[in-house]
């Protein structure tokens, strides 16, 4: 049986990916909320594990960085 991560490590991994990315490009939450067309609050409590983000976020969030989707959750 393969084990999957819960919920809570899932949402970690995003975040930590998230903020690397972001970090790199020399980017802050707010030109990746600009870049993905969310608000920067938002972008702000998913980097810390605070919102259960949508599919649909994560694209666009990836699309932002230039990133897939299994990037930024691996």
């Amino acid at each position: 049986m393969i084990a999957t991560p819960s919920r809570k490590d899932a949402r970690e991994i995003l975040a930590l990916n998230i903020k690397s990315l972001r970090a790199e490009r020399g980017w802050s939450q707010e030109d990746l909320a600009l870049e993905a067309e969310l608000h920067r609050t938002f972008v702000a409590h998913v980097e810390m594990g605070r919102r259960n983000i949508s599919l649909d976020n994560i694209q666009k969030i990836a699309g932002a960085l230039g990133v897939s989707v299994g990037e930024l959750l691996s």
